[in-house]
């Protein structure tokens, strides 16, 4: 059982439980379930694994600042300052709920961000990057592994959700004055 609270509640819980009614063929669809999410994980780490064999891997610790935009419905948005990696200067952008009209009158947030390389390049840049917790931070984010190739017509990718764990973690970021993640860029040589 899945199930996780505090102990007070938990022979509460045991009383409406489901799983210990549950068939053998039924326990064994949640096992091939939890199975198959486990070579899912593996495989990313596998993944993250080889990205650190690339010859050119640049990190840095980035902080989203609040933003509010001056048009008739003011937009909060959040952005980095400039920062340098890989010798190229990028910058980070992010929004809640993709922007919608009213954030505030939903209680599921998520967070959506982009990079943009600001650098102008002489041919065109393959990458690989991922966002991961800061050091001073303890939101859980899931790592996923993005992929685009910047150049200087398309030097910004689209919006992608931030892979936090779920809308509460979500709100403990947007409660903090800052928002301090980790960015990995991984140059991909041709």
């Amino acid at each position: 059982c899945p199930w996780q609270g505090p102990f007070h509640e938990l022979s509460v819980h045991e009383a409406e439980c489901a799983h210990p009614a549950k068939t053998g063929n039924e326990l064994m669809d949640i096992l091939d379930e939890m199975d198959q999410s486990r070579k899912k994980e593996m495989q990313l780490y596998n993944s993250i694994f080889s990205l650190l064999s690339f010859e050119k891997i640049g990190y840095t610790e980035v902080q989203f600042r609040p933003y509010r935009t001056d048009d008739f419905i003011t937009r909060l948005y959040y952005e980095t300052p400039r920062l340098t990696v890989l010798n190229q200067t990028w910058v980070l952008k992010a929004r809640v709920n993709d922007s919608e009209r009213n954030p505030n009158l939903s209680c599921k947030r998520m967070l959506s961000f982009q990079l943009i390389l600001k650098s102008k390049v002489n041919s065109p840049m393959e990458c690989s990057f991922l966002l991961l917790e800061g050091p001073y931070d303890d939101v859980k984010i899931n790592p996923v592994i993005y992929h685009f190739v910047f150049s200087n017509e398309s030097n910004e990718t689209d919006y992608m959700a931030l892979p936090i764990v779920d809308s509460v973690e979500c709100n403990k970021l947007l409660a903090a004055k800052n928002i301090n993640l980790r960015l990995f860029i991984f140059q991909i040589q041709k």
